[in-house]
């Protein structure tokens, strides 16, 4: 297949001949039983059906899955096919099943999806776990339709696996908004917000709805050729909330690399499983730029900030 002619400006992240090589040799595919340790900051190649049984149990605090939604689909050479809703809730058992003995006693697992496959994923996950809320994020795509509302959001499902002991960080997932109305105290200093010289904002609880996220596309940094890459602002916000540094968050459906990067800048362990050799090493190069770019869009290193909202004086934390 031809390679995509690109713009000068396109930022996406791709790969060469020698580069695939390279960053597939620091790939790992099991064919026996691993140890925490060897599957630490580790890419591993295969299918997570096939390999679940290598993996090292009660190793892992944050789970995120982003299985194939219900639909036709096409990663590279691997195909999913849409079944019925019955079919579908069986197949993403086997998944829940195959990952749950990795969770510590207090981790949390966030479960992927849309409004087709959330009927599934919420039967599952409340016979596995204890769900604690659905998040709906909005995706700023989304193709129009003459005889359907547009399709222009999808959900995260976030449950615990035990119902007292998890890590929630709230206040490492609040957002800064432009403050509307300014009200201030007798006094006249600010009621609840911050005067600056880039704007007005307050920092604000995090809900479960979110629409401050972009999509990765061309000339974001953090773009590649998979169709359905999460933005790393996405999965930095689970990583923050539910987990903490030093702990070791799992992906069985590792796409691009997204959370293993986004968990690598937050200072926790990663690893992930991901079926195509070429979204590997797609994985293995996005770390090593991580080294030298560590920053999440939209995400200051002390609050998440709204769409397009970004203070004109960046030292505003």
């Amino acid at each position: 297949m031809p390679e995509k002619k690109r713009s000068e400006r396109n930022r996406t992240i791709t790969l060469d001949v020698e580069e695939k090589e390279k960053f597939l040799n620091k790939v790992i595919k099991p064919v026996s039983k691993l140890s925490v340790e060897q599957i630490l900051n580790k890419t591993l190649l295969g299918n997570i059906i096939e390999i679940a049984g290598y993996l090292p149990e009660n190793s892992v605090d944050l789970l995120i899955i982003d299985p194939p939604y219900n639909l036709d689909r096409k990663f590279n050479e691997v195909k999913f096919k849409k079944r019925s809703i019955d079919d579908y809730t069986i197949w993403l058992e086997n998944i829940i099943k195959l990952t749950k003995p990795m969770l510590k006693k207090n981790a949390s697992v966030y479960v992927c999806g849309e409004w087709k496959s959330s009927t599934s994923i919420h039967i599952i996950l409340e016979k596995y776990f204890f769900v604690k809320n659905r998040i709906t994020w909005e995706r700023e795509k989304g193709r129009g339709s003459l005889r359907n509302w547009k399709n222009n959001s999808e959900d995260i499902w976030f449950a615990v696996n035990s119902k007292d002991d998890f890590v929630f960080n709230v206040d490492s997932v609040k957002m800064k908004r432009t403050v509307i109305a300014p009200y201030r105290n007798s006094d006249g200093t600010p009621k609840d917000w911050e005067e600056s010289e880039g704007g007005n904002f307050r920092a604000t609880f995090p809900s479960n709805l979110w629409n401050d996220l972009t999509v990765p596309f061309w000339s974001m940094p953090e773009n590649t050729d998979h169709p359905t890459q999460k933005p790393e602002k996405l999965i930095a916000k689970l990583i923050l909330a539910s987990s903490n540094e030093g702990d070791l968050v799992f992906d069985p459906f590792l796409g691009s690399g997204t959370t293993s990067v986004t968990a690598k800048k937050l200072g926790r362990y990663y690893c992930g499983v991901e079926i195509d050799p070429e979204y590997c090493a797609i994985t293995e190069k996005r770390l090593e730029i991580a080294d030298r770019v560590p920053e999440i869009q939209g995400f200051d290193g002390h609050y998440f900030w709204e769409r397009n909202s970004w203070p004109k004086n960046k030292n505003n934390k």
